[in-house]
């Protein structure tokens, strides 16, 4: 689950931001305290989280958005630490400009959005999925605390 919304920061009331916040970054940690202990139980698991590149870049008119996804980095990579010896994996995807159904609904301009970024198109939801497919997969169980960007090109570090 995610949500979204483009409201300059003066106008970001605090119920705004307490739902930002509780349904991307309370959601993720709810979901995944209540998985760890089957996975402890069974010595492994793959956690991967959804944060945003906006938490990487900032984005106007999303500083709540932005500090959600940034608590998701901040939480993914306090657990790839505290499980390293468990044999739970945690990583993260932070997509780039992604061509969704919330993305329609926003006030971006999605062709023209598009154009502006370095590989010249939108990214597709098969593509953080693939993304995703390879972390949790066992060719991925030397991979843990990363960040697996699927931005094509927007933030390059």
């Amino acid at each position: 689950a995610g949500i979204t919304a483009y409201e300059p920061f003066t106008s970001i009331t605090e119920a705004s931001w307490d739902r930002m916040i509780g349904v991307n970054l309370k959601g993720p940690f709810l979901v995944t305290q209540e998985l760890v202990p089957d996975m402890l139980e069974a010595g492994w698991g793959r956690i991967v989280n959804i944060s945003s590149s906006s938490a990487q870049t900032g984005a106007p008119a999303m500083a709540h958005y932005a500090a959600s996804k940034g608590g998701v980095i901040g939480l993914t990579r306090a657990l790839a630490v505290e499980y390293i010896e468990k044999g739970i994996t945690v990583n993260h995807v932070p997509p780039g400009f992604i061509d969704t159904p919330l993305v329609r609904e926003g006030p971006v301009d999605v062709e023209a959005a598009a154009a502006m970024m370095p590989m010249k198109r939108a990214g597709t939801p098969e593509d953080v999925a693939h993304a995703v497919a390879y972390l949790v997969s066992d060719e991925a169980s030397y991979v843990t605390g990363q960040t697996f960007s699927v931005n094509g090109g927007r933030y390059l570090t």
